[in-house]
């Protein structure tokens, strides 16, 4: 339809309107500078944010321009009556002539009407090039800051966005770990159905996310009904102990609360259990080229797996390593016990020889 509009423009402009009563060579009309309507189209073709379009239609102009300078130089009608009386008129000025003669069709000028266009449709369409680059940069990382949102809390998204440092460079740290999992989730999801089971989880996973996030700890996987966090990833700050504890105390409040929910809805409530450990891992990114992830590994997650798992056998809702509390101040004063956790006898965890001393609620 472009090309249409310009063939056209091109008729109109290069074929004498045969409503002006007078006999004129049709090389008269270029008289009337029609050419520069041909930048509108040009000016317009910028509004649809394709290089490509910009392009083309220079393209087109300079072509169809050329075929109508063309066909009126061979088949244009001409007054040679009027040629002589230029040549008698302007003797010895032979440019003046040139440029004079009503049946002329001034070449040179055509030719520069045609280098101008491309100019200008060649500068506009680099334009159009390096906004599309820039528009599908600003695409990718609007991506990449909604892919950090779904690990990070908001308010550390736009530093990781903006930091020069390689995150996924492999280093040793340390972190608090969080292990959270809903207990006997198998016998539920063979007593409900498959939509009730996944109505569960989502909400589920959003008060665990809410828990987190508000604390400042990075969700670093869901295992099915069980999820992984940590909090010091992936740069360390000085209240990350003290933000997973409130992040395990706060998941546990939201639970009795979605309990009442589920109740309410006739539906058994549920019990999650919660391990936390504070110690050096290791972080980086993992895996080929072509599928990288973040992990976070280590004796200090493994321990927090197995904190998790022995809620089972402890009778309790969280288990909470004596190294988390200390780093957290909260072993030596009275604020551990008045947020419900207690000191229980050392407990020993698979694949470990010494025997690990606990806090639990």
């Amino acid at each position: 339809m472009i090309f249409l509009d310009l063939c056209l423009l091109t008729a109109v402009i290069v074929i004498p309107n045969p409503f002006l009563g007078e006999d004129i060579p049709t090389a008269f009309v270029y008289r009337f500078d029609g050419f520069i309507y041909f930048f509108i189209f040009l000016a317009l073709s910028t509004l649809a944010y394709s290089w490509r379009t910009i392009w083309g239609i220079g393209i087109w102009v300079a072509l169809l321009w050329l075929i109508g300078f063309l066909g009126v130089g061979w088949l244009g009608h001409t007054i040679p009556q009027l040629t002589d009386a230029s040549e008698i008129a302007f003797q010895g000025h032979s440019l003046v002539e040139e440029e004079l003669d009503p049946n002329s069709v001034r070449p040179t000028i055509r030719v520069q009407e045609v280098v101008v266009i491309l100019i200008v449709a060649a500068i506009l369409t680099l334009k159009g090039w390096r906004s599309n680059q820039l528009l599908m940069r600003q695409a990718d990382l609007a991506a990449e800051r909604a892919n950090l949102s779904r690990y990070f809390p908001s308010s550390l998204v736009d530093v990781l966005a903006s930091t020069d440092r390689d995150i996924g460079a492999v280093r040793t740290q340390n972190v608090a770990v969080l292990f959270a999992d809903i207990v006997g989730f198998t016998e539920f999801a063979e007593q409900h159905s498959p939509d009730e089971v996944m109505d569960l989880l989502r909400e589920y996973h959003a008060f665990v996310e809410r828990s987190i996030f508000q604390n400042g700890g990075t969700l670093d996987k869901y295992l099915g009904d069980g999820v992984m966090a940590t909090f010091g990833t992936p740069e360390t700050r000085p209240g990350d102990a003290a933000n997973a504890l409130k992040a395990a105390t706060q998941l546990i409040k939201e639970t009795e609360a979605f309990n009442r929910e589920l109740e309410e809805k006739g539906i058994s409530p549920i019990q999650v259990s919660i391990g936390v450990h504070f110690g050096p891992v290791i972080l980086g990114d993992i895996g080929p080229s072509r599928r990288l992830e973040f992990a976070v590994v280590g004796d200090t997650v493994n321990v927090a797996s197995r904190l998790e798992a022995s809620t089972r056998e402890l009778g309790c809702r969280c288990v909470v390593s004596e190294e988390l509390m200390k780093q957290a101040g909260q072993s030596d004063s009275p604020e551990a016990p008045q947020m419900g956790f207690s000191l229980r006898d050392p407990i020993k965890l698979r694949g470990r020889q010494n025997a690990v001393n606990v806090w639990t609620i």
